[in-house]
């Protein structure tokens, strides 16, 4: 709030009159009056719309973060590369995710036509954000922790890395909302997420276009640290099955490289009452029962 402080000068008036001064004064107090009251208008104007920034980006958050604390689906499909030149080359992809009250586990393996290509890993992201990654690489024959610079290697050739396996960045304590903006025909929230210090992530900051009318996202753009260097991914079959939404394709691109890469889910089940048996990487891994 702004005070304004007016001094008002009245000239003598040698001509006679009834009382001059004062109806001079009451004008110029009056202007006055009315000047301060625009004055506090105005000024009770722009805490409404922080407001309602406010309140928009915590309806994005919650409904983002509540969307990830309900996973609990098992689900099967490919994962495709897509060289420039048009080559594909498919690797069959097992997954699934339960919400625990530590937070998330994902276990997801991935395997070409040799027995030698399978790729299996164990994400588990807590409630600020923390991801750990446990991998069972080609070659490998125990299971260790994956460390954190081979975060951002490709997984298994894709545009995928190992950490894009989660959406940690909706957890992440720096959170702004960006003017809205359409992408395609959808009306969307766009939030920026950018890492901080106690963030693990090879991104600076994470932008997301969520579709305004069912808290999804359509379209996220990744920025690297330190190369400045942009990963994009599109959101494809959007759907809704018993009340929770989900996309059945994902596609990921290098910005300014040829090709791009297909995470594809063809089967599975949104509610599958997963339990932590079901993460133990001393069983069968993530293939469906």
């Amino acid at each position: 709030m702004i005070f304004l402080r007016h001094i008002v000068m009245l000239p003598r008036s040698r001509k006679p009159g009834r009382y001059p001064q004062s109806r001079w004064a009451n004008r110029a107090f009056g202007t006055i009056r009315a000047f301060l009251a625009l004055v506090m208008l105005l000024s009770l104007m722009h805490p409404s719309r922080a407001f309602a920034a406010s309140s928009d980006l915590e309806t994005v958050l919650a409904g983002s973060r509540q969307r990830i604390e309900k996973l609990d689906y098992r689900a099967t499909g490919r994962l495709t590369k897509v060289d420039g030149d048009g080559k594909r080359t498919n690797y069959k992809f097992v997954g699934k995710a339960h919400w625990f009250p530590d937070g998330l586990l994902l276990l997801c393996e991935i395997s070409g036509p040799a027995a030698s290509d399978k790729t299996t890993l164990l994400l588990h992201m807590n409630a600020s954000g923390h991801v750990t990654i446990e991998a069972m690489l080609p070659g490998a024959k125990t299971v260790s922790s994956l460390p954190f610079e081979h975060w951002n290697d490709p997984l298994l050739g894709t545009d995928f890395s190992y950490e894009d396996m989660v959406e940690s960045q909706f957890f992440w304590k720096n959170q702004q909302l960006l003017p809205p903006a359409k992408y395609g025909a959808r009306d969307c929230f766009v939030l920026k997420s950018t890492s901080g210090s106690q963030d693990r992530s090879h991104y600076d900051s994470v932008t997301s276009w969520i579709d305004r009318s069912i808290l999804f996202p359509v379209h996220v753009v990744k920025t690297l640290h330190g190369t400045g260097q942009q990963k994009e991914f599109i959101y494809y079959g959007l759907r809704q099955i018993r009340g929770d939404w989900s996309a059945s394709q994902v596609e990921a691109k290098m910005q300014g490289k040829p090709g791009s890469s297909m995470l594809v889910i063809e089967g599975g089940s949104g509610k599958a009452n997963l339990g932590r048996k079901d993460f133990d990487l001393g069983q069968s891994g993530a293939q469906a029962k």
